[in-house]
């Protein structure tokens, strides 16, 4: 599967453009590991494995400039964190959202159009 989403906005901020079962287009930059997508910096790739695999560790990054939410992909299906990873995003005040990745990726671009301070922790589209 392979999708063409929403334009570059005004300000510069780079969204999600394309992406496909194994790659992200972010702007220019195509990414096809997991990744992170924060303050306009991608680190990848991000973890190995599925959701089940995501620990507390994995999310340390979010304690330096804490965006108000953090959209998860979480593959091909949606699925959740174990209760640590989510109790630990409850201490920093972190909104968050699970979802498959290619409607994170959509969400990820909407909420930047509303001015949202957000980042992105994806999943490629074909983890299961």
């Amino acid at each position: 599967m392979q999708g063409d989403i929403t334009p570059e906005l005004s300000s510069g901020q780079r969204l999600f453009h394309q992406y496909g079962d194994d790659f992200f287009q972010l702007g220019k930059d195509r990414v096809e590991t997991s990744l992170v997508f924060h303050q306009g910096i991608i680190t990848a790739p991000w973890i190995e494995g599925n959701i089940a695999s995501l620990q507390v560790s994995d999310l340390t990054w979010l304690e330096e400039n804490t965006p108000e939410v953090l959209v998860i992909g979480t593959g091909k299906r949606t699925a959740f964190p174990s209760h640590d990873v989510m109790d630990y995003l409850a201490s920093l005040h972190v909104g968050y959202e699970c979802m498959d990745s290619l409607s994170a990726a959509r969400t990820f671009n909407i909420l930047v159009g509303e001015g949202r301070s957000i980042a992105a922790a994806m999943l490629l589209p074909k983890v299961r």
